[in-house]
This record gives structure tokens, C-alpha cells and sequence, in this order.
């Protein structure tokens, strides 16, 4: 199994974690930001001295791709390439919505077997950006954003159990009130939670080209609506 290096950064929270073999080895995480132009760099030297001083050679570097805080994201995506650059390693990128759902299927056993996850990044107003994903991960709907109503997600609550989480979720509280719609709290991107994805992507070999990734910012998504409701 690889060792991998971390980095999440599209929130105000910003995290760096090293693994290997499946095992989380050294993490870091800054709940007090944003603070990322300073934080992160330092969590990222940190960590590869951990990895230099145990002898453990570095094998790609997996970054949170959005959607996002713009500067948060392109402080992540710098960071990363920079390493694969230097380590000449690959580049991985994960969908931070993914990432949030990691510590729910984790430990949140109490979920019914047959809920959708939808995961929320906080926009302006009631505005959220968000996907639905089933318990294996698999996409039930496409990321993007949602004006969050009493509608919004009816489809998929009348259906059944519906889980919303991240920082986008507690200002949807008084707006959705279905009584299949559940809401946990307490739920960040955090690099620990990328390991099984990065993991994942790392064996099937799904790189990113270092020199032309870009992430999803929150602001292509705010131009796609608006583009949409022309």
C-alpha cells in the first residue's frame, strides 16, 4: 500500500494527514481559520519530515478538489502540486462532498441502510452546494447548487431516510422539515477522512495532470446558475 500525503483545505478548516498501508500516521488540524497561508504550509513540512525521519518514501500527494472557499482550495492545490513537483509523485484529487461523507459511513451506525447522504458547502444566503450519494458512494445526483427550500430535496425525501451534514446543513434546519430528513452536526472535510478515497483512486490509478488541475471553485459553480436561469 502507498504512502500518501493529504491536504483539505476548502473550508475555513484546514488539515494535512500522512498514511500508509491504510493507516492514518500523522495528522494536523486548524478549526480556528481561515488560517491556510500559514497553517498549511507548515502541517505539510511537518508531515513529509515525519515520513523523511521514519524513512517512509513518499508516493502521491491527494488535495480536496472543491467545491470551495477559492483562496482555501488554491492554497491546497499550490500546496500539492508544488510537492508533486518536487517528490515527482502523482497528483489525486478528491471531491470534498465525498470527503464529508467519510465520517458518517465511519461512524454514524445508526443511519438507516437505506439513507442517501447529502452533503452541504455553505454559500451565501440559502444557498448551498451539494450532491446526493447512496451509502456505497454512488452518485444519485450530480454536485451543484441548490437554493434550499421546502422542495428542494423532496424527490429523494419521499423516498426515504435523508441525512444532511457539513456546514451548509444547519441553516437548512427550519427550512426543511420532512420527517425523513435527518441532520447531523459537527461534520468537516478533514484530510484524515480522504485516506480510503485517495486510497481508491491511487490503485485504479487516477491521476490528475499536475500542470493543468485546477479545482472547483464555489465561483464556477455561482456562474453555472447564473448562466442557467439565462
Amino acid at each position: 500500500m502507498p504512502c500518501l500525503l493529504h491536504i483539505e483545505t476548502s473550508t475555513k478548516v484546514c488539515s494535512v494527514a500522512l498514511s500508509e498501508d491504510g493507516a492514518l500516521l500523522f495528522h494536523k488540524e486548524d478549526m480556528e481559520g481561515p488560517s491556510h497561508a500559514v497553517s498549511c504550509g507548515v502541517f505539510v513540512e511537518e508531515a513529509l519530515s515525519f515520513a523523511e525521519s521514519h524513512a517512509i518514501p513518499l508516493d502521491g500527494v491527494a488535495v480536496s478538489q472543491g467545491p470551495g472557499s477559492y483562496t482555501g482550495l488554491r492554497i491546497g492545490v499550490s500546496m500539492a502540486k508544488g510537492v508533486c513537483y518536487g517528490r515527482d509523485v502523482p497528483l489525486i484529487a478528491i471531491p470534498t462532498l465525498k470527503v464529508l461523507c467519510v465520517p458518517i459511513l465511519l461512524y454514524h451506525e445508526d443511519i438507516p441502510d437505506d439513507a442517501l447522504l447529502v452533503p452541504m458547502i455553505d454559500a451565501r444566503r440559502m444557498e448551498v452546494y451539494a450532491a446526493v450519494y447512496d451509502r456505497a458512494l454512488k452518485e444519485k445526483r450530480a454536485v451543484q447548487p441548490d437554493v434550499v427550500n421546502a422542495e428542494t430535496y423532496l424527490p429523494w425525501l419521499e423516498q426515504g431516510p435523508v441525512c444532511f451534514f457539513g456546514n451548509g446543513a444547519p441553516k437548512c434546519k427550519d427550512v426543511i422539515t420532512h420527517p425523513n430528513a435527518l441532520f447531523i452536526d459537527g461534520i468537516n472535510p478533514l484530510a484524515k477522512y480522504m485516506l480510503p478515497l485517495a486510497e481508491q483512486a491511487m490503485a485504479r490509478q487516477e491521476f490528475q495532470d499536475v500542470a493543468y488541475f485546477e479545482p472547483f471553485y464555489l465561483k464556477e459553480f455561482i456562474a453555472t446558475k447564473a448562466k442557467n436561469l439565462i
